[in-house]
């Protein structure tokens, strides 16, 4: 293919890896222009639609999304061509041309780029792994080629009446190998098929035990589940994956994939702080850290722990007894209960204002490494707090987040 003599005619196409892609639907629920889709094989992005904006890159958890050729714009790869593909096309003489150019031709589009180095100053919320974490595993193990796992555990975690329906859920691996870090996360992939006779989609699901199993020694992790009872306006449905699994009895097997998730992990040098903050089942890669921590405790190694944990009631609250048992001098808990009758509201930023002088010197604190997970809804509160009590202080938060970011010290997930 000889090179085109407009180099202006050359421009980078999105495309996803199919041999990567895991078909968790991150993607086609992230992209704002709706420009991509999928069929029973493949998820492709639409040329005409995508802007480049970047926003589906980050929470895809193996990276498949993050693929680019370089095309002719009057000739890009079709959604015909995508649908087909079993592997990327190879690169071109194209993207030679590109490398030759300096790279100019294989930079995304002008508003890519924008958003591209938003995300590296922390304005868009791409993170770093803490320097002192270890090596994850990824993707191991994919819906072609799942991993076997047994039900060794399955307890509700909130009380009986309450209108969250938790389960602590043991999967054990036997003989695979399944090496997880805290704050990893895995697929599970429920039987049967949606109402177009197809495969359900898989969904994800943190990882709630730390690295060594639920049980020390054992090749085994725990997960923290609700069971989906209304969609996010409050409309009856009946989850497929959280019922599927909260339904699960002991001795069943499930199909897993996985394991996901590169930067979401704790730091491991001596000394180190954890700041940890979370709702509901946003609790399960905190409950990893803890008990990573707790395990290790005779070691003397860890620095501080700090857990702002927000529910309804104590009663809706994961783990709620087996916090109560962690000594003070261990972990420093501060509980906001929203739905307690007789008492005000109170949520997780509530007790982040409260806590100002000792957040405030964490932030600063180049030690402290800071997790957010939980609902979507909760990170616009956090990060409010956040920004009013460094703007107490007379520091600007959007001038730190940066910071924390390149330093691979806050770290945020929210579904």
């Amino acid at each position: 293919m000889n090179a085109p003599a407009d180099h202006t005619k050359v421009t980078r196409q999105h495309l996803i890896d199919p041999e990567v892609c895991i078909r968790c639907n991150t993607c086609e629920q992230t992209c704002p222009v709706n420009a991509i889709t999928h069929d029973a094989l493949n998820y492709v992005v639409r040329f005409e639609v995508c802007e480049g904006c970047m926003a589906c890159i980050s929470p895809c958890p193996t990276g498949a999304i993050d693929s680019w050729r370089n095309v002719e714009s009057t000739a890009p790869y079709s959604l015909e061509d995508q649908f087909r593909w079993d592997v990327l096309p190879e690169t071109s003489a194209l993207d030679e041309l590109a490398a030759g150019l300096g790279g100019a031709a294989a930079k995304p589009p002008a508003r890519a780029q924008e958003l591209a180095e938003m995300a590296t100053t922390g304005q868009g919320g791409a993170a770093l792994a803490p320097w002192s974490a270890a090596h994850p595993y990824v993707n191991l193990y994919t819906p072609a080629r799942p991993a076997t796992a047994t039900v060794a555990g399955n307890y509700r975690l909130t009380a009986e009446g309450a209108s969250s329906d938790i389960h602590h859920i043991v999967l054990d691996f036997g003989a695979t190998p399944f090496p997880v870090l805290e704050g990893q996360s895995i697929g599970i992939i429920p039987p049967g098929t949606d109402e177009n006779g197809e495969p359900h989609l898989l969904r994800m699901y943190s990882i709630a035990s730390p690295r060594e199993g639920e049980q020390p020694r054992h090749n085994n992790v725990a997960l923290t589940v609700k069971r989906v009872t209304e969609d996010h306006e409050g409309r009856a449905v009946r989850g497929v994956a959280s019922n599927y699994v909260c339904d699960l009895e002991k001795g069943a097997k499930v199909q897993v994939t996985g394991p996901y998730g590169a930067t979401f992990l704790m730091p491991n040098h001596p000394g180190a702080k954890i700041m940890m903050i979370c709702t509901g089942t946003g609790s399960a890669p905190m409950r990893a850290m803890t008990e990573r921590r707790r395990r290790r405790m005779h070691l003397k190694e860890g620095g501080e722990l700090m857990l702002f944990f927000g529910a309804r009631t104590a009663g809706e609250l994961p783990y709620f007894g087996p916090l109560q048992k962690l000594p003070g001098a261990f972990i420093d808990i501060n509980l906001a209960f929203s739905r307690v009758p007789g008492q005000p509201r109170r949520y997780v930023q509530d007790l982040i204002r409260a806590r100002a002088d000792k957040v405030l010197a964490w932030l600063d604190d180049a030690e402290c490494f800071i997790y957010l997970c939980g609902l979507k809804g909760m990170e616009a509160g956090v990060i409010e707090a956040f920004r009013d009590l460094c703007r107490s202080a007379g520091r600007d938060w959007d001038q730190l987040r940066p910071q924390l970011l390149a330093a691979g010290r806050l770290h945020v997930e929210i579904y």
